[in-house]
């Protein structure tokens, strides 16, 4: 009997799923079929990326995005949409960017290069030989008397035997990171770093970088992984190889900007918030598809799939699209702030920042009693390929909520392509995959669904 009044319910206009109790398994297949026949974040991804483009924070871009996000959620009948002001870094890339190398074998190879976000320009055009490292410990053996007055390349590559490529990223993102201050320390003039992926291409990979505690501020670049292959044969065929190097970056006054943050108000408990979000902003190439467009746009869909599904919830659900989660992390900051000062109650939050691929699990940062409960939901999510919860990392954004009490979870997609495309020039719309996407979304829709049923 019972399956054949789920029949009509899912065919029939009368009905909707407040109307009806329906058991978890029933509820989360019906999320999945919303997410898959009548999704939306594939088209909303298309408007962003195609009627915005990247958007890094300051930018006029960014403000165009926000106003977009604020639009799209205000379509979906939501309890509120509104802005959080924030102040945010405003750096500027400028026009001009050009990296050259020669030496007495070759003339000129011009190489595929970004400055990093925060870089110093050059003033002009920077001149000077080229001095390879691929350890901390192989620049400082080097010292001061081999790096004064030169650039240094580091050109220590992502481990292609991770089977994780965060764990491969998180293994040489420090020297795009740190590798100014380091190498300033030394009286280099400038810095070449291997961009932070494991395909061969000619797309470099910008990224955030810090001059914390330097002396001396001195530019940063990332060139591709094809240029640094390049340039470490020449190097090794001629160590007099010179570099030249031009950029055009600054950094201007901080500006305020927005969080935009939408919200289905709790029936039980409206003053307990269960928070999904991910990142406006994106770095000034590329379309910022996967990073986080595609987070951006799964979670609107969950707001989306409630609605339309006539989910009430018992707690109340809160999007939030944060700016400046790539160079500053204003966003995420400000906000927790806010949560702070206001003296809400956050239960859980979930983030999705790790591209729009096809999911596989969650991680969680909370108590070991919190992650029990979630595994509980395990055999539930078995049959959409969502074959773990473990612990693990939230994500940036909501990592400053963190306070012994919340519980901080982060969508894991395969992770096997996701640095093809970070921070490039190649993410762009074409390269996110509408199904993949959708099942996101409703893995996200599912689990938040199963706390705010489960979770008092």
């Amino acid at each position: 009997m019972f399956k054949s009044f789920f029949i009509l319910i899912l065919f029939s206009p009368i009905f909707t799923l407040s109307q009806v109790e329906l058991n978890d398994s029933s509820m989360v297949r019906y999320i999945f079929n919303e997410a898959l026949t009548n999704g939306e974040c594939h088209q909303n991804l298309k408007e962003l990326c195609k009627g915005v483009g990247h958007r890094i924070s300051g930018s006029d871009a960014s403000y165009k995005a926000i106003a977009w996000g604020q639009n799209v959620l205000k379509r979906y009948s939501l309890d509120s949409v509104y802005l959080q002001e924030i102040l945010v870094p405003h750096w500027v890339r400028g026009r001009k960017e050009r990296l050259d190398f020669s030496s007495k074998q070759i003339k000129l190879y011009q190489s595929k290069c970004l400055a990093y976000g925060g870089s110093v320009g050059t003033n002009g055009v920077l001149t000077g030989n080229i001095v390879e490292v691929k350890s901390w410990d192989e620049l400082d053996e080097l010292g001061e008397n081999k790096i004064k007055g030169n650039f240094v390349f580091y050109n220590r590559p992502m481990n292609p035997t991770r089977l994780s490529t965060f764990h491969a990223y998180g293994g040489c993102v420090d020297q795009r990171y740190w590798g100014a201050v380091r190498a300033s320390k030394l009286g280099a003039i400038g810095v070449l770093v291997r961009s932070m992926t494991l395909k061969q291409d000619l797309n470099p990979h910008t990224g955030s970088m810090t001059y914390e505690g330097a002396d001396l501020k001195i530019p940063s670049v990332a060139i591709s992984t094809v240029d640094a292959h390049n340039l470490s044969e020449q190097l090794k065929k001629d160590k007099e190889t010179e570099a030249k190097m031009k950029l055009e970056c600054k950094t201007l006054p901080d500006t305020v900007s927005y969080n935009v943050i939408a919200e289905i108000k709790g029936s039980e408990f409206p003053d307990k918030i269960i928070v999904v979000g991910g990142h406006l902003d994106s770095w000034d190439v590329g379309e910022g598809a996967h990073d986080d467009g595609a987070g951006i746009v799964q979670s609107i869909e969950v707001l989306k799939i409630f609605k339309n599904l006539g989910i009430q919830p018992k707690h109340t659900i809160r999007c939030i699209l944060y700016m400046n989660e790539e160079n500053g992390n204003r966003g995420g900051k400000t906000y927790a702030e806010m949560v702070k000062n206001k003296g809400e109650e956050h239960i859980f939050a979930i983030e999705t920042d790790r591209g729009g691929f096809t999911p596989k699990g969650f991680t969680v940062d909370g108590t070991p009693e919190q992650l029990t409960s979630l595994q509980q939901f395990e055999s539930l999510l078995e049959p959409y390929d969502l074959f773990f919860i473990k612990k693990g990392y939230g994500g940036v954004d909501i990592g400053p909520l963190k306070d012994g009490k919340i519980c901080l979870v982060g969508l894991v997609p395969d992770s096997q392509r996701y640095f093809d495309f970070h921070h490039a020039p190649s993410d762009i719309f074409e390269n996110v995959n509408k199904r993949e996407l959708e099942l996101g979304a409703a893995s996200l829709a599912s689990l938040i669904y199963l706390v705010d049923k489960h979770w008092d």
